[in-house]
């Protein structure tokens, strides 16, 4: 990233997950409960496992970078404490164990103690074999800890700053799901409000299709299996301009699409129509461009292109889907092979898993596009404070508009804010 950057750290069993964020302008409003409402949305959904929806109850505590509920410029540090880390003090203990913990741990393993235990049988579709080869590991256990979708969460604490960023210039972003085990939507009948759509176990904006997505996901349950899914994530509000041609790495739609496909769980990335457009004509596709409204938008009858035209927003709303695959732990566990002797085992390790998470991924995949959507936001109208950051955004925003440069908070055209609201 460039203007905004931001790095997790943690273990799945391990004491906390945290979240670093530097670049966020001074002057932002921010409080621990705006962040717990994305947090709270992640853990929910149907086909979540026990861990999601009993043991962890996540919150972040914010431990820098804000005073008196502004941030004040500097780095922010987001910790989420992990509720089940006491279950896991000794197997995932950060000091060198003592003689003592040792031979208590190996007391454990030969009593049949699956937690303490090293891992060695593979799980396919995970990163256990790639990463033990990669890291020189004997213990699956150190791959499977910081690869595990539980590092998400920081992830969703730090897009929650970014989303507060991207309020105060009125840019919405918002995710529904689309599809589980090949249940689909109907656009015609997604009915359902925001609201409504939150309140749906599946997130699902079709009332319908919320029936069969429930279905397919009882009908994995009951075979031991798991089932994947689409997503769709709107930002809403995102002006004409983000972005730029005239670099690979200054494209907004690669940036949004990295982004997204970041997530462990996510194999598919598309934008507007996506794969469906190279089964249609091109004069099917593009987006009409019909001219100015009366408040000096363009105006287009489609939005095929998702918001994004040669690697920059087109001031239509941004459409991203993500393409989520079956949950690789599975209940009843495949055939695999041990990565100490290289030999066959009858069944994969097995930790506690859910079913399916495509309404969880939904709302990880918003976080991911806040916090990507506020990095371009930061690089095309810079500020160090909110202030500076809206005034830059007001006289951009009036003169792609056909305005002039009137500031958009005071009405008054040219120079600086007033200074008290610096």
């Amino acid at each position: 990233m460039g203007r905004l950057r931001f790095l997790t750290a943690g273990e799945s069993h391990g004491p906390a997950l945290a979240a670093t964020l530097e670049g966020v302008p001074a002057g932002l409003p921010l409080t621990a409960d705006q962040i717990a409402l994305d947090l709270a949305r992640r853990q929910r959904g149907y086909g979540r496992g026990a861990r999601s929806t009993s043991i962890e109850q996540d919150r972040a505590e914010i431990l820098a970078g804000v005073r008196h509920g502004l941030t004040i410029g500097s780095p922010i540090l987001l910790l989420i404490r992990n509720r089940d880390w006491e279950n896991w003090t000794q197997v995932m203990a950060v000091e060198p164990l003592t003689d003592e913990q040792a031979a208590e741990l190996a007391r454990l393993v030969e009593a049949g103690d699956k937690r303490a235990a090293p891992i060695t049988r593979l799980r396919a579709g995970h990163a256990d074999l790639a990463g033990a080869t990669k890291y020189r590991f004997d213990d699956v256990r150190n791959v499977l800890e910081r690869a595990s979708a539980r590092e998400t969460a920081a992830r969703v604490a730090a897009g929650a700053v970014a989303r507060a960023l991207l309020t105060s210039l009125d840019i919405d972003v918002w995710s529904h799901t689309v599809e589980v085990g090949g249940a689909a939507m109907n656009p015609a009948r997604a009915t359902r409000t925001r609201e409504e759509a939150e309140a749906s176990p599946v997130r699902c904006l079709d009332p319908e299709a919320e029936t069969r997505m429930v279905a397919r996901v009882d009908e994995a349950r009951e075979a031991s299996d798991t089932v994947g899914g689409v997503f769709e994530v709107v930002a809403r509000g995102v002006p004409i301009g983000l972005g730029s041609h005239v670099h690979w790495d200054r494209r907004l739609d690669g940036a949004l699409a990295g982004s997204v496909m970041s997530i462990p769980i996510v194999k598919g990335v598309e934008f507007g129509l996506g794969f469906a457009q190279t089964r249609l004509f091109g004069s099917a596709v593009q987006d009409v461009i019909h001219g100015r409204d009366a408040d000096g938008g363009w105006r287009r009858g489609t939005n095929n292109a998702g918001g994004l035209e040669g690697g920059i927003s087109n001031g239509q709303p941004i459409v991203i889907r993500g393409a989520v695959k079956p949950i690789s732990t599975l209940p009843r566990p495949l055939p695999s092979a041990d990565l100490i002797t290289g030999e066959p085992v009858e069944k994969a390790h097995y930790e506690r898993s859910d079913i399916s998470v495509v309404p969880a991924a939904g709302v990880v995949a918003e976080a991911m596009v806040c916090l990507t959507l506020a990095d371009f936001v930061l690089d095309k109208f810079g500020g160090d404070s909110m202030a500076e950051l809206l005034d830059n955004a007001a006289h951009y925003l009036a003169r792609i508009a056909g305005r002039g440069g009137a500031d958009r908070r005071t009405g008054a055209t040219g120079g600086a804010a007033p200074a008290e609201s610096e």
